[in-house]
């Protein structure tokens, strides 16, 4: 989301920021005026946390989803439409299908034109995790969350000017499900000018970083220490796996494995990064696109993977990354890696130029932006 602010920023356009500041995730008022000096930025704080009795209601008696139930406060409209009546938007953009219950807000105030950015398709995400869960009663609910969700975002998706998914797959979708609003396929965007590669610090060793209060990450690294690093460490008993990441899980903090090192929230995600070579994804379910993916190809790590975790990355197994499914797959992968850093080397190197071709963020903000002058024009 910050490199899309930026992104309209540079570009020359006049950009103001409304962030429902949610106690989950919660960002100080210093914090986001240091991360947003240039524009305009209002927070407004919600408290959206899962709360048993209301998701037991959602269940029972609501058709929505109960995200969007969770996400739609009566005080952040009213902050929403004295911000679009100030500001006067000739575009709004949401970054979150469940923010679309303000939908009404926003086109009864000046009619602007709405666009929505596809972070993923939620529904796929449900879907998967479902298939994952071994508790029946879980995987029932899970099963019906994902329904719900997927008529939700159907019915969302034909109500905007504009989609803008982050996938090729994603888009696919879209068009699959008969939806005839307009999109644009913007993948995230790497600064590539101002990466930094410094090979001098790295190790030989394996990582992994992402958001431990989404489940996927929480279920894939579970895996990955009781199926895969065992192995490994039999017949490389000198790697490391380091892992990080916000919220981590108590039982991920507590793990008593050799050479597996649980860093927890770590305060700079590219210093943590800085030394190690190897990034590990064995993710199984999840949707959209791994920014810690791209930004390690453009960093010149090598990538070992499942499909999921490449999902809507425009990589080549064996040239710019390697596949791994199941756990010995993943020994393998590690073991060859180690054993031909020359070979390993050159596939990172071919994924470095692969991001710094397809994933510029000044050209792919060329792209968006014509779009939405398009739309302005003849809205």
């Amino acid at each position: 989301m910050r490199a899309m602010i930026e992104g309209y920023y540079k570009a020359g356009w006049e950009v103001r920021l409304l962030t429902m500041n949610t106690l989950r995730h919660p960002v100080s008022e210093a914090e986001l005026k240091k991360a947003y000096a240039y524009i305009k930025v209002d927070s407004f704080s919600v408290d959206n946390r899962l709360k048993p009795l209301a998701t037991f209601k959602n269940f029972l008696f609501s058709s929505q989803p109960n995200h969007a139930e969770r996400f739609f406060h009566p005080a952040f409209a009213a902050k929403l439409e004295e911000v679009i009546k100030e500001f006067k938007p000739e575009a709004v953009q949401l970054e979150s299908i469940y923010l679309a219950t303000y939908l009404p807000q926003i086109k009864s105030n000046g009619n602007p034109v709405t666009i929505l950015r596809l972070h993923n398709v939620e529904y796929q995400v449900w879907q998967r995790l479902a298939v994952q869960v071994t508790n029946p009663f879980k995987r029932f609910y899970l099963k019906n969350l994902a329904e719900r969700i997927k008529k939700f975002e159907k019915k969302i998706w034909q109500q905007f000017d504009l989609l803008v998914p982050i996938t090729e797959e994603d888009a696919a979708i879209v068009k699959r499900e008969g939806i005839k609003t307009e999109t644009v396929i913007i993948p995230f965007g790497i600064d590539t000018d101002s990466t930094i590669v410094n090979r001098n610090k790295e190790q030989w060793a394996t990582y992994h970083i992402g958001a431990m209060d989404w489940l996927p990450n929480v279920e894939a690294i579970d895996w990955f220490l009781k199926e895969v690093w065992p192995a490994v460490q039999k017949m490389h008993p000198e790697l490391k796996f380091y892992f990080a990441g916000r919220n981590m899980p108590e039982k991920l903090k507590e793990i008593n494995i050799p050479n597996a090192v649980c860093a927890g929230e770590v305060p700079d995600a590219d210093a943590f990064i800085a030394d190690k070579k190897i990034l590990i994804v064995p993710l199984k379910a999840g949707g959209g696109i791994r920014v810690k993916i791209l930004e390690a190809m453009a960093k010149g790590k090598i990538i070992i993977s499942t499909a999921v975790g490449m999902q809507g990355i425009e990589a080549v197994p064996g040239i710019h990354y390697l596949l791994a499914e199941t756990s010995a797959e993943f020994v393998d992968a590690i073991s060859w890696v180690l054993e031909h850093k020359t070979d390993a080397e050159a596939i990172a190197g071919n994924a470095t130029r692969l991001i710094k071709a397809k994933y510029s963020t000044v050209e792919l903000m060329k792209l968006l932006t014509e779009k939405v002058s398009s739309f302005i024009r003849n809205n």
